[in-house]
């Protein structure tokens, strides 16, 4: 697990857009078995409260669920999986239409930019 963590957001709140963005990519799937809070604290090198916080948060987001006596896992709910991908994109591009909005750049020329920019990084 390689997680940069910023300044400005809690570090609880990073640690569920980790698991969040390894949702949507695929690299987590319905059902498959998480660290416990103790090894994530461990891996990450964030105190165990902030991983517990971190779970919780999963939890009330129905991302995990944990069973008695055994490890915490990925939902199986599909719905709440499709929902993540969605939410993160929906971020993205209401952070960039918010940053870009008082620059009042052409739709045409905004989106010919944003192709030429997505290709650009496919290449790489």
């Amino acid at each position: 697990m390689n997680v940069a963590f910023n300044n400005r957001d809690p570090v609880y709140l990073q640690v569920v857009r980790y698991f969040k963005e390894q949702i949507a990519i695929g690299k987590l799937g319905p059902g498959q078995d998480i660290p416990s809070r103790r090894e994530l604290a461990a891996m990450l090198k964030i105190n165990p409260n902030t991983a517990q916080k971190a779970y919780k948060e999963m939890e009330e987001q129905d991302l995990i669920f944990t069973e008695r006596n055994f490890p915490s896992r990925i939902t199986t709910n599909t719905e709440v999986l499709n929902s993540v991908r969605a939410e993160l994109i929906t971020e993205a591009v209401d952070s960039f239409v918010n940053a870009i909005k008082p620059i009042n750049v052409p739709l045409d020329e905004l989106l010919g930019l944003i192709k030429e920019k997505y290709q650009e990084t496919q290449i790489d």
